[in-house]
């Protein structure tokens, strides 16, 4: 074959691939989600296992599952509650708003300043709001599927071992798979904790922040930068926004801010946006790529087209999942010689089997990756 034909093909292949990713996202990102949703329990399963020797397996499995989905649960309480006080206020809110919308226009001397009202409820607010209804409706869909999916995959574990034996009946072949999945598995699993506990802490000082400086429902908005902060790169700067936007509309502002309003709330929000992105750049710059390490491996271009093509594709699963999904992809791109050059350009080192490498001692034979 020689090289426009074989370029050709790659083209054809590429494009099948990226049309079959798009036109099957109804049923793809779900799967994936609970894929790695089922890492993260068997991760903790793990984690159990090791710290209490002997306990087995199973009992290991059954306690990460019931502390996952009570964190789930809590995690939807917990916005639930933030969107009824929300609610309660709305009028409140409203006035604020239609406050800010009249200062804005008189700042650039301009007339006719519409209410919040005139805003959602016009062509371009309502299919904004058509939008978020439908991408709501969605997710809640998405769920149930996941979860049955999470169930699925818990049985069908025990005969993944039979099946790479059947697929893979040379020895030095099914090992070479074995080594590959276990890699795969590590990073995505090591990426996907370290995001939590990376998640879970700026949620904390965000909180205690947002409590401290008086911003209402604090809590709510703690959770929300906990899910914002899964998306790469754009996730923590829009997590650093939403406290200031929430800021800016509150009906009222602690009484230690000086001067009157507007001026009063300006400087009420550049406090609480000052506030929140400090941790978001401390933890994000300095204790994030410690405990990161390079389970990834990815240059930032790399992690930033990944988060807009995964995004284009699959939509909101698809900015949560681009980093892992990568990840995976540049170990599977690095086993071939004919595919090895688009690892090295996705990898941060040039060296796209580090990874592969650095886990190859950490696998265990005779157990599926």
């Amino acid at each position: 074959m020689d090289a426009a034909t074989k370029t050709g093909v790659w083209i054809i292949a590429a494009g099948v691939i990226v049309a079959v990713l798009y036109f099957a996202r109804a049923i793809l990102s779900p799967f994936a989600l609970a894929v790695f949703l089922f890492l993260v329990i068997e991760g903790f399963a793990r984690a159990i296992d090791n710290a209490f020797i002997g306990i087995d397996r199973n009992w290991g499995r059954l306690v990460s599952i019931i502390i996952v989905l009570g964190g789930f649960i809590i995690y939807m309480a917990l916005m639930a509650s933030g969107v009824a006080t929300f609610s309660g206020q709305a009028s409140e809110y409203e006035t604020k708003i239609n406050r800010l919308i009249a200062d804005g226009y008189s700042m650039f001397m301009l007339s006719d300043a519409p209410t919040l009202s005139d805003l959602l409820f016009g062509a371009a607010g309502g299919a904004l709001l058509s939008g978020v209804a439908s991408t709501t409706a969605t997710l809640s869909e998405n769920l149930i599927l996941i979860l049955i999916y999470i169930a699925f995959l818990f049985l069908a574990q025990h005969s993944w071992s039979g099946k790479l034996d059947a697929i893979f009946p040379d020895p030095d072949q099914r090992e070479r798979a074995r080594h590959v999945g276990h890699a795969a598995r590590k990073g995505i699993e090591t990426y996907l904790w370290t995001q939590t506990v990376i998640s879970a802490l700026i949620t904390a000082l965000t909180w205690g922040t947002l409590s401290l400086l008086g911003v209402q429902n604090a809590m709510f908005l703690a959770a929300l930068i906990f899910v914002l902060n899964y998306i790469p790169t754009i996730g923590s700067i829009v997590a650093a926004f939403v406290p200031l936007a929430f800021a800016l509309v509150q009906p009222s502002i602690p009484d230690w801010i000086p001067g009157e309003d507007p001026a009063a709330t300006y400087i009420y929000a550049g406090i609480v946006f000052a506030s929140v992105s400090f941790w978001q750049f401390s933890i994000g710059n300095f204790v994030q790529p410690r405990m990161m390490g390079d389970s990834l491996n990815l240059s930032a271009l790399v992690v930033l087209l990944a988060l807009a093509v995964w995004g284009a594709l699959w939509g909101i699963p698809g900015m949560f999942l681009s980093a892992p999904l990568t990840v995976l992809m540049m170990i599977l791109f690095a086993q071939s010689p004919s595919t090895r050059w688009v690892a090295v350009i996705l990898s941060a080192d040039g060296r796209p089997e580090g990874l592969l490498a650095e886990n190859m001692n950490d696998s265990t034979p005779g157990h599926s990756p």
